[in-house]
């Protein structure tokens, strides 16, 4: 109530009392009864309390809007930044800002291994071996504007190495990519190295020089198929040779449709390259599936190669816990007056998640293992069996290499989804092999075990 009304209450009470009270006038000319006096009060009081009500009305009212500006402002959130700095978890800490985003990435692989010593063949590279497999460390991100890049060095080797180092532009479904990465060599070669069954994968990959190269290419991801092409030139660690003037084109589709629970897998590739200069003293070779040796008991003689047309098949499939996979893959040689051999490798597994995961899948390749019960929430971890039969021909047309056939075993630890350990041991038998035993004999078997510590993010 104001100070002007609260001045008006006396005022109106007096005006009351002043017309109903008797005069010393009125009482000489008018007579008043008690009864009509006391009716007359208490009409006087209910015009009071009706008064007074009023006023406390107009108190409630002006205190009402008093605190409304303060229950706006409480339930008013203050002003959040148009895009804040944003730091997230996806395998490592990724920053984002304003379309910008880094996340550093990395693994380091610790293997250990014996490969047995065929009867008469003694190499310092046979029996117990170890080394440091890879020591990647690397960043990843994104510029406004729907681009990427990635960059990844290994430190394994014995001066630094370039893996990864590309930008890369998606629109839509559509992703070009310029720099060096992988071809499209199937689906063994593009499962990262991280998310192999085996520590090595199958023997054809290596023996064929697939590796990362320089080049441009560009990829179309659907619900169910993915189309794969690009134009390359050669590693950036064999670039540093003006002479080095080879070219190659890597063509690949994959059809990856769900039936049910069951993800299907069917993919073929075709790729060419000429090897330009450089061609003259080309070897085709391969390890006992373990890389800590540099024993090859598998290799052609120096070849005079003017050109590689390759070709491969692929097939798997991952239901529940359980997983298989094929490949088969021909890599026809050129060679300079000389007849052209083709060489022949392939492989097929199968695999158990014994904890109940399934092998991931992504983009026409195996993706991570994710961890149902990691051992940071108390539980063992995931465990995966797997079972390979692992074939590589390097002899044709007057050519011989060798032949190996490979039984092979792998049993997976995983106490997290970052951290692994394997254990690989298999018996591989030679035909022809490139190293002689006693009296001569290249027929022969040798027995492996390896072990791999691995960490990554």
């Amino acid at each position: 109530m104001t100070s002007r009304q609260a001045a008006l209450v006396p005022a109106f009470v007096m005006m009351g009392l002043s017309a109903s009270l008797p005069t010393t006038a009125m009482a000489q000319t008018e007579s008043v009864t008690l009864e009509q006096a006391v009716a007359k009060l208490a009409a006087l009081q209910a015009q009071l309390e009706a008064v007074q009500a009023e006023v406390a009305a107009l108190r409630a009212q002006a205190a009402a809007k008093e605190q409304q500006p303060q229950q706006q402002a409480a339930a008013t959130p203050p002003p959040v930044p148009a895009d804040p700095i944003k730091i997230s978890w996806k395998g490592a800490p990724e920053i984002s800002s304003k379309g910008w985003s880094f996340k550093p990435r990395g693994r380091l692989q610790l293997d250990a291994a014996n490969v047995s010593h065929p009867a008469g063949i003694a190499d310092s590279g046979l029996g117990f071996t170890n080394e440091v497999r890879r020591a990647y460390l690397g960043v990843q991100g994104t510029v406004p504007g729907g681009f990427g890049y990635r960059v990844d060095i290994d430190f394994a080797p014995g001066s630094p190495e370039f893996q990864e180092a590309y930008i890369d532009y998606t629109r839509g479904r559509t992703t070009i990519t310029v720099g060096q990465h992988n071809g499209f060599q199937g689906l063994e070669e593009l499962t990262s190295d991280v998310n192999t069954s085996f520590m090595e994968r199958a023997a054809f990959t290596d023996a064929f020089g697939f590796e990362r190269r320089l080049g441009i290419s560009a990829q179309y991801r659907g619900k169910a198929l993915l189309l794969q092409g690009g134009v390359f030139t050669d590693n950036i660690a064999d670039l540093s040779d003006d002479a080095n003037s080879s070219y190659g084109f890597d063509g690949r589709i994959v059809f990856a449709p769900k039936m049910g629970g069951t993800q299907l897998h069917v993919g073929a590739s075709a790729h060419y390259r000429d090897t330009g200069t450089i061609g003259a003293g080309t070897r085709y070779r391969q390890r006992p599936q373990v890389h800590t040796t540099d024993v090859r008991f598998l290799a052609t003689p120096a070849l005079p190669v003017t050109a590689e047309t390759n070709y491969g098949l692929e097939l798997a499939a991952i239901s529940g816990p359980f997983y298989a996979a094929a490949e088969t893959h021909w890599m026809n040689v050129s060679l300079a007056g000389a007849a052209d051999p083709t060489f022949f490798g392939g492989y097929i597994e199968g695999g158990w998640l014994i904890t109940g995961e399934s092998r991931g899948y992504k983009d026409g390749a195996f993706d991570r293992i994710k961890v149902a019960n990691p051992v940071s929430d108390g539980g063992i971890g995931a465990f995966a069996l797997s079972v390979r039969y692992d074939h590589l021909d390097l002899s044709d047309a007057g050519i011989v290499g060798g032949r190996q056939q490979g039984y092979l075993a792998s049993l997976i630890w995983k106490p997290t989804d970052y951290v692994l350990f394997a254990l690989n041991g298999g018996r591989l038998i030679y035909d022809d092999a490139a190293i002689a035993g006693t009296g001569g004999d290249r027929d022969y078997g040798a027995t492996i075990v390896g072990l791999r510590s691995q960490i990554d993010f």
